[in-house]
């Protein structure tokens, strides 16, 4: 169960307001980023929260053949919640990891990241490492 797990909060995005509030969106961002990034879908649920008429955000989750992401989005903060692991048991996955998270910041064009990296699977005690954007 050897893998990478990153765990982010999206802060002021600069996206189309579209994206946040429309899961049909949301759900080809998420498809098409595992697609650019080589991970492999082998289901997935999309939730749209509010009406057709008042969209208030979205939710989604893409199983993976290499594990997960699961993408939140709070419109009305401009925020978004993004949690991607991937196992690196046959082979190593944290390449394509890397790049999905990027796809996905760079779709968001949030004004500060949080975000936190997991080494999972490793023999010992678990150690977090955070990168990138401001403290909270």
């Amino acid at each position: 169960m050897p893998g990478l797990h990153l765990i982010a909060e999206l802060h002021g995005c600069r996206c189309s307001l579209h994206l946040l509030n429309n899961v049909a969106l949301l759900q080809d961002l998420c498809l098409a980023t595992c697609s650019t990034s080589g991970l492999t879908p082998v289901g997935l649920l999309f939730h749209q929260f509010g009406s057709a008429a008042a969209p208030a955000g979205a939710t989604g989750a893409v199983v993976l053949a290499e594990s997960h992401l699961a993408v939140h989005t709070w419109p009305e903060a401009r925020a978004v919640t993004l949690d991607l692991y991937v196992c690196n048991f046959s082979q190593d996955n944290s390449a394509a990891a890397r790049l999905a998270w990027q796809c996905l910041v760079d779709a968001f064009a949030p004004h500060r990241v949080v975000v936190r990296e997991l080494q999972r699977g490793l023999p010992g005690p678990p150690v977090a490492r955070r990168t990138g954007g401001e403290s909270d």
